[in-house]
């Protein structure tokens, strides 16, 4: 399995974050995380919902390549890794605006 280094992870979310904040509504002070811990889509699932449905989300994605490792190591994650990754990155900057985002694409991606 391959492995982030923290500092790795860090650039990719913070990436993600940056990336994922033009497409962002209004954050709810505590996200349910479960459905972003749960979703049993693939990569390729969820990087089709995210371009179907957040564009501008999308076009932010691909300047940042490190953003789509996140999505890749997030998924190939177990459910427990899964928490402990957004543990890790539920501080970050802007992450109150990318994680509805986030979440939204791994609860719509069973579609794709």
């Amino acid at each position: 399995m391959f492995k982030l280094s923290l500092t790795g992870l860090g650039v990719a979310v913070t990436g993600l974050t940056l990336s994922l904040t033009a497409g962002a509504g209004v954050a709810s002070a505590d996200p349910d995380l479960g459905p972003m811990v749960g979703s049993t889509c693939t990569y390729d699932q969820a990087i089709t919902a995210l371009r179907t449905e957040n564009p501008m989300a999308v076009q932010y994605m691909d300047k940042y390549p490190a953003n789509y490792e996140f999505v890749r190591v997030f998924l190939g994650s177990s459910p427990d890794q899964r928490v402990n990754l957004l543990n890790q990155v539920k501080n970050y900057p802007g992450i109150d605006q990318a994680l509805p985002v986030f979440q939204q694409m791994l609860t719509s991606c069973v579609k794709y």
